[in-house]
């Protein structure tokens, strides 16, 4: 279990990486700018932005939705804080 968990983390930064050489979404770029001008080390960024990244992963599984491009934007747009991390 602990090796699904590993790669799936991986899978996610990977994905964010991809983002950002892809240009698509712009705002991950642009996050990803913010943070490290604010002294957030690049690995470090990468890791936030794969948190918010995984809050839509989970919803597009547990509802079998669609990826929410808005609510992604809105998550990034809140790091370093992770609210997300305190709702009920």
């Amino acid at each position: 279990m602990q090796n699904e968990e590993i790669m799936t983390g991986e899978m996610l930064v990977e994905t964010v990486e991809n983002q950002l050489a892809e240009g698509n979404p712009l705002k991950v770029k642009e996050t990803l700018m913010r943070l490290m001008m604010t002294g957030t080390p690049r690995e470090e960024a990468i890791q936030m932005i794969a948190c918010a990244l995984s809050v839509e992963v989970f919803d597009v599984v547990k509802n079998e939705g669609t990826f929410n491009l808005k609510r992604y934007s809105e998550n990034l747009d809140s790091l370093p804080d992770m609210p997300w991390e305190y709702e009920d």
